[in-house]
């Protein structure tokens, strides 16, 4: 047997138990919050273990968003390539939401540490280019980046008034009912056609 092999699983193994910790401890007190000894310690290293592994809080956290994040259901391909993809969005949009349901950790670390500079450019930087970019190629017609990040902040507004805030009419929402209503909402930005978006009357 390579007598590396044990060191490299050692290695990896410590590399994912200190980004395990940084994920709960982010989603639980946000960027600012989390600090690099109470990660060790959730990981059972030394925070200068941190350094060597991640370099800096900053590359911490963005491993962490990334890994949080990872695939989602809303955008995985089953969704996207539906024929009734706004139904099919919608219908998972109302069940990850759920008052019941457990909040997302990427949608909980974004939220808990949306207050700092630092992290909010982390988690829009990550947003940016694997959910944005991912979600603007699959649609059809004119303005498909905007009608995107539209599509993302109305998930993100579902999830913060729904969950988080627990608003009642949305907390206590039949879902078959709330899964009607989001799809038409949805529908629009997910089919249109650059066809059927009006050109501005020209003035007379």
């Amino acid at each position: 047997m390579d007598k590396d092999g044990p060191r490299r699983r050692n290695a990896q193994a410590t590399r994912d138990d200190i980004l395990a910790s940084a994920r709960a401890a982010f989603a639980r007190s946000g960027y600012d919050g989390a600090g690099l000894r109470e990660i060790a310690e959730g990981a059972g290293v030394t925070a200068m273990m941190i350094g060597r592994y991640f370099g800096s809080k900053e590359n911490l956290f963005a491993e962490a968003v990334a890994a949080a994040m990872g695939e989602t259901e809303l955008l995985g391909s089953e969704i996207l390539s539906s024929p009734d993809v706004a139904r099919e969005m919608a219908a998972g949009l109302v069940r990850i939401t759920a008052p019941d349901a457990p909040i997302l950790e990427g949608f909980e670390i974004a939220l808990r540490s949306a207050a700092s500079d630092t992290a909010a450019s982390l988690s829009r930087e990550h947003i940016e280019v694997q959910k944005l970019k991912r979600l603007a190629n699959s649609l059809q017609g004119d303005d498909r980046e905007t009608r995107a990040a539209i599509l993302i902040a109305l998930v993100a507004g579902l999830q913060t008034m729904r969950q988080v805030i627990g608003l009642t009419p949305l907390a206590k929402a039949d879902p078959e009912q709330l899964t009607g209503l989001m799809a038409a909402v949805l529908e629009p930005l997910l089919v249109a056609k650059s066809e059927s978006i009006p050109a501005p009357s020209a003035p007379s």
